[in-house]
């Protein structure tokens, strides 16, 4: 069952964070367990303390959807030890009807690749040259059907040498005289005991049996008995020869479960393998990818919860498959291949339409995620003081908190004390709830600060402006905006660089050079900045 994640925007908030959970855990509730939350960012300190407040542990961070090689169908062949024999891995690869298996180590990491061609190749070689080395006598029984028939055999472990097959001949040139040979033969005594006194390495004797005094003659030379003929004999040695000696373990290409597509494919088209081995972040092998699996590769799943926008969304949305949309914001970027289910509601917070989507469900949350619920609905509507929230928003916090047993005043305080610590960089700060925005041709940034006393931070004023130009600099925007919105003042002291004339013009802004000024009643910047500058680039 592959994971859907349900993602907020980048750099998070409590609504973000929070109504991406509280989905997920519909979801669940009701039986599709594939869905699960996640964050794009860091944890602000408020969502953290919003967290601890009601037991939770922030959603898995993930950095991009990217397709990945964990993300195809790819193929999961039988891997053989290195030690197993030609002959198992032609008949393996016979039964699975595959031309390419991998070869593992014994505590399963890549030894090599034993191809269909590296069989064959082998095979016509042997033909020339039918010599074997080191062959595990465990091998040769396992493919004669055969079994040691003398004492000194069972002494043996491993063989070597020309396989030869002794004919009657009346010639001594053509008959072997090597002891470093594999002799095969039929019912014939007389060769049998010339190759034992010659202390062959092997007697491989075909359909016959063997005299007792030939058993008993003192020689460490192992005698094998075999129900095959003498040619099917001589092809099956060869065959038990171990795979590691025949595959390609050198100069392997082989990719990872979390290589990303895009890069395999250039490697696929630089070279000419048939396939080519996966593996696990232990390094072992979990199985092979051919060219096909990359034409029409499985692609992640993802809902988008509280925004729409691709510039906030998730690095490599491009390679995903987009299932829903759940979002408060203007309608932006986002584009679909296919038809999908979005909600689009104009309410102060996210979580109020998933809570909605509880009561349609006839599912009531659980007393601490209502709990989480009320805090990201007050984050969200600066304590129901943003021009963006609803009765709604009103109704559904203050049902959440009866749900949960707390006080919406308490939790809003516990919120937006949290924003302000003085130990904390500007940085750090500007980057917490941050947003990039593509309007009409402008690149813009628009960071916002809720807290309950903004005097603290206009003090650092210098300290702001100084990085909101490096970030311009760094980004490539046309303006950087910060609200620094005060809950109890119910306005906003707006910093700004960049075109600093647009933004006097969209706000009314007199004094000239000095890169800050507060806004009465400016609370929301989806509501109140971004449709201003909208407005003026058209």
């Amino acid at each position: 069952m592959d994971t859907i994640y349900i993602t907020g925007h980048r750099n998070p908030d409590t609504d973000s964070i929070v109504s991406a959970m509280a989905y997920a855990a519909l979801k669940n509730a009701l039986g599709q367990r594939e869905y699960q939350a996640a964050r794009l960012g860091q944890v602000s300190d408020e969502t953290q303390i919003v967290l601890d407040r009601f037991g939770f542990q922030p959603p898995q961070l993930i950095t991009n959807v990217r397709t990945q090689v964990r993300d195809l169908n790819y193929d999961t062949p039988p891997t053989l030890s290195a030690a197993a024999t030609i002959s198992r891995g032609w008949q393996t690869m016979q039964q699975h009807r595959i031309s390419v298996i991998p070869v593992a180590n014994e505590d399963g990491t890549l030894y090599g690749m034993l191809s269909a061609g590296d069989v064959a190749s082998y095979d016509m070689s042997s033909v020339r040259n039918p010599r074997v080395g080191e062959v595990p006598v465990y091998n040769l029984l396992s493919v004669l059907e055969g079994k040691v028939l003398n004492e000194g055999g069972e002494m043996k472990d491993v063989v070597s040498g020309e396989v030869t097959v002794a004919l009657p001949t009346g010639r001594e040139n053509l008959m072997f005289s090597d002891p470093n040979s594999i002799v095969i033969c039929g019912d014939q005594p007389e060769m049998i005991r010339r190759a034992l006194q010659l202390r062959v390495n092997c007697v491989v004797v075909c359909q016959a049996e063997v005299n007792q005094e030939l058993l008993d003659m003192d020689t460490d030379t192992c005698i094998i008995s075999t129900p095959y003929d003498a040619y099917q004999t001589v092809r099956l040695i060869c065959h038990a020869l171990p795979i590691g000696h025949i595959c390609k373990s050198k100069d392997l290409v082989c990719f990872h479960l979390d290589d990303y597509i895009d890069d395999v494919q250039n490697t696929v088209l630089e070279s000419r393998f048939r396939a080519y081995p996966i593996l696990d972040d232990e390094e072992r092998v979990v199985g092979t990818l051919s060219r096909f699996h990359l034409l029409r590769p499985r692609r992640k799943r993802v809902v988008l919860m509280d925004h729409n926008e691709r510039a906030q969304s998730v690095v490599g949305l491009e390679q995903a498959e987009i299932l829903e949309i759940v979002d408060h914001h203007r309608l932006a970027d986002i584009e679909t291949k296919n038809p999908i289910y979005v909600r689009n509601e104009p309410v102060g917070s996210s979580t109020t339409i998933v809570a909605g989507m509880y009561q349609e469900k006839g599912l009531m949350p659980t007393a601490k995620m209502a709990g989480l619920m009320a805090a990201a609905i007050v984050s969200d509507t600066v304590m129901f003081k943003s021009p963006t929230c609803t009765q709604r928003d009103i109704d559904v916090a203050n049902r959440m908190a009866r749900i949960a047993n707390v006080s919406l005043d308490e939790l809003g305080k516990a919120i937006f004390s949290a924003t302000c610590g003085d130990d904390k960089s500007v940085e750090a700060m500007l980057l917490t709830d941050y947003k990039e925005f593509h309007i009409a041709g402008h690149d813009l940034a628009v960071s916002q600060i809720t807290c309950m006393d903004s005097d603290r931070l206009m003090a650092r004023k210098e300290e702001f402006l100084e990085k909101m130009r490096s970030i311009r600099k760094d980004k490539h925007l046309d303006t950087v905006v910060l609200m620094i919105t005060d809950v109890l003042l119910e306005g906003t002291q707006l910093l700004y660089v960049g075109d600093e004339d647009t933004i006097r013009q969209a706000f009314n802004i007199r004094n000239d050079g000095e890169n800050a000024a507060f806004l009465p009643k400016i609370m929301s910047r989806k509501k109140q900045v971004i449709p201003m500058l909208s407005a003026l680039w058209g």
